[in-house]
């Protein structure tokens, strides 16, 4: 088995999930994946989020607020199966969030809501293997409610319906007051089957050290599972000196993939609105040109910056 990074499109795309483990464990942590979410319209118009980070690098593409059972990515044409042709497009592995909503859990904040098609589920579980995706990731939102118990229940349900690589775990709390990373909920999701293991990124949440990670990460290859790390509360907007850091920390604690986010961030508004007031208006003045290819330069390569960091 080749590293995932050595692999050709169509290679990458004939694994099954061990295939895409192992090639991923080979690559000694220099896998990046970066989540983009796909119920918004993207930054380049007719161009896909997942297009524009594999271009800078990633080597894994995880879908948010991906609807199973309304399966549509803005930013591609119309098609009978988006999963697929994304897949052909990018030729890399595509995944989505699941997310194992738990209705007793007691919430620090409003719940929000979300279509079964989100929820992790039979019926999506069925649905993301007919789909074609690589991966799935049972995870939560913010505010969603979802709980370690829940995540632990859902990685045994999905081992009987889908086939692919199961990542398990919360990039933060996700609306509940409970330790993010645990290490007897980590046990519980290796015995249950979980491949990957994921955790927030050390300095993307409060009170994680790098110790704590760093003793999960060992255990977790002890046992035979991946570990990932997560940037999943905006500080993919960031600036580049703080990309470099986390990706470097997080690599010196062991982990496997570094994923970065794509979604709610500042510098990508600004970057949104100046790249369509040049498209729409003709911009003579040459400081506003230089002030556009700087913010374009400053965003789209934090996906090479966090690559470059993790090899």
């Amino acid at each position: 088995m080749k590293r995932l990074l050595s692999c050709t499109s169509s290679e990458m795309l004939k694994m099954d999930g061990q295939e895409l483990k192992q090639a991923i464990l080979a690559s000694e942590g220099r896998t990046v994946m970066t989540e983009t979410v796909v119920a918004i319209e993207p930054l380049l118009g007719d161009l896909t989020n997942a297009e524009l980070a594999v271009s800078f690098g990633s080597d894994m593409v995880l879908l948010n607020c991906f609807d199973c059972n309304n399966p549509e990515i803005k930013g591609l044409p119309e098609c009978d199966n988006p999963v697929e042709k994304l897949k052909e497009i990018v030729g890399r592995p595509i995944g989505c969030n699941l997310e194992p909503v738990d209705l007793e859990a007691e919430l620090m904040e409003e719940r929000r809501v979300i279509s079964t098609g989100r929820q992790a589920r039979k019926e999506t579980y069925i649905k993301a293997q007919e789909l074609g995706f690589n991966f799935i990731c049972l995870t939560g939102n913010p505010g969603v409610g979802v709980s370690n118990h829940s995540i632990c229940e859902a990685i045994k349900e999905a081992k009987k319906y889908f086939k692919g690589l199961i990542i398990a775990g919360k990039m933060h709390a996700a609306g509940i007051d409970e330790p993010i990373v645990d290490m007897n909920s980590i046990k519980e999701f290796i015995e249950a089957g979980a491949d990957v293991i994921l955790m927030p990124a050390v300095n993307t949440v409060p009170g994680l050290s790098e110790q704590e990670v760093t003793e999960a990460c060992r255990y977790i290859k002890a046992h035979g599972a991946l570990s990932l790390s997560a940037i999943g509360t905006s500080q993919e907007g960031a600036d580049e000196g703080t990309i470099r850091e986390i990706a470097l920390l997080n690599k010196r604690c062991g982990i496997d993939i570094q994923h970065i986010g794509m979604q709610d961030s500042v510098v990508l508004l600004y970057l949104k609105t100046l790249w369509h007031y040049q498209l729409r208006f003709v911009v003579k003045d040459i400081h506003i040109i230089r002030l556009l290819h700087l913010l374009i330069d400053k965003v789209l390569f934090m996906f090479e910056r966090c690559r470059l960091s993790c090899r």
